[in-house]
């Protein structure tokens, strides 16, 4: 009989802020998404907090007061990590870590926790470690305990100071090292991309965790990984799919995420070559989720970051089978409708009616409407085919020509 492994999940709490531009409403949305994060990690959430304010406090983030009563839970429950939900400064980091006296870990910190774990190839631990490393410069006399004696006093001055230099110093050289590493992984990677021919490449974009590698899976039945946690895929996944005797590339790209660090974005723009060189987008959605429309302004958000947000895209609307709208009550005369109230057809409607937007809806999961999926990708596929090959008119078979 085989012995059941139990994974043990760190005791850990919630911390934002609700601000003029974050209300009540959207902050509670992102500490969702940042559970979800912590849960990836290995996290568990006994509690969340948040404060009002107008913006945050230099010191402690939240402010002395809400920190006692941070303190006093942490206490009281053995609280191992204290996740906050914005980046902190390094002077606020180490304040919080004197009065909690637990690990103290930023949203920025905890994605790259996440990605840290997930990176399987040489190409991604690479990029993860250099996105750390950058993290970490400002940081280290926060991070490291053999630099406590960098507080001062008589007989700490001199040698601490030449310490923290030694170590900022190794860490500099890390970071150029690593970007070196990189750029010449780079090199070879684009070798790679250029001996693929002059074959249609399609590029598979979209929020974290909206079923990218599922439908990756079912078109090209290969086995990416594929998991309902955030950032199940990191290395980017290149295969050769053929659909009614047409062939293309289609490639998985990690997913995009709202208040991405900045570190990520820059250590894994070459990652993102895929999509810059991509002919069409797919850019997948999940609609069973409540701000799917804000997760599609931050995936555009990004793909006008790195130059790609003009790029002939087709909205792919996944997880169909597991959207629900809200109902109103017959009986119910106060409520209004809103877009949460919104049936499927509702959405198609509202999505077919927009301008120059192109989208299906499906699920890759059951395999809905996958052949409707199928002709609309042939169709688009075929069209930058045909301008790039216009005599290859041999390649459509008859039942997928209109």
């Amino acid at each position: 009989m085989l012995e059941q492994t139990t994974i043990e999940y760190e005791k850990a709490i919630l911390i934002g802020l609700i601000t003029q531009q974050q209300d009540e409403e959207k902050s509670e949305e992102y500490l969702d998404e940042l559970e979800f994060l912590a849960y990836t990690a290995g996290g568990e959430v006994l509690k969340r907090f948040t404060q009002k304010m107008e913006k945050p406090d230099p010191k402690t983030f939240i402010g002395s007061g809400k920190m006692e009563l941070v303190r006093e839970f942490v206490e009281e429950n053995d609280i191992g990590t204290a996740i906050f939900d914005d980046e902190l400064s390094p002077a606020q980091q180490k304040n919080i870590e004197k009065i909690l006296k637990c690990k103290v870990v930023d949203r920025t910190y905890l994605i790259l926790d996440i990605f840290a774990q997930r990176a399987q190839t040489s190409y991604a631990r690479t990029q993860v470690e250099l996105a750390q490393y950058e993290y970490l410069l400002p940081r280290l006399m926060g991070l490291w305990t053999h630099l406590e004696r960098q507080r001062g006093g008589i007989g700490m001055r001199g040698p601490g100071e030449t310490e923290i230099e030694t170590d900022r110093r190794i860490v500099r050289d890390r970071i150029s090292l690593l970007k070196k590493k990189i750029k010449k992984i780079d090199k070879q990677m684009e070798v790679q991309r250029g001996n693929r021919g002059s074959l249609v490449r399609v590029a598979l974009v979209g929020y974290t965790n909206v079923g990218k590698s599922t439908l990756m899976n079912v078109i090209s039945k290969s086995e990416v990984f594929a998991e309902n946690k955030l950032f199940a895929t990191l290395d980017t996944t290149v295969r050769k799919v053929v659909i009614g005797n047409l062939p293309f590339l289609l490639s998985d790209t990690v997913g995009f995420i709202r208040k991405l660090p900045t570190q990520l974005v820059e250590s894994f723009k070459s990652t993102l070559d895929e999509v810059r060189e991509a002919d069409l987008l797919l850019h997948v959605v999940d609609i069973s989720h409540a701000s799917f429309e804000d997760h599609i302004a931050s995936v555009n958000q990004i793909l006008d970051e790195i130059k790609s947000a003009d790029k002939p895209t087709l909205m792919v609307f996944n997880k169909i089978d597991a959207y629900e709208p809200e109902v109103i009550e017959e009986d119910d005369l106060v409520t209004e409708k809103t877009k949460a109230h919104f049936s499927l057809k509702e959405w198609k409607q509202t999505w077919m009616q927009r301008e120059n937007t192109d989208a299906i809806f499906i699920s890759a999961l059951n395999k809905e409407n996958l052949e409707e999926f199928r002709k609309t990708v042939y169709d688009k596929v075929r069209d930058i085919h045909v301008t790039r090959f216009p005599y290859n008119n041999f390649l459509y078979p008859e039942e997928y020509v209109e």
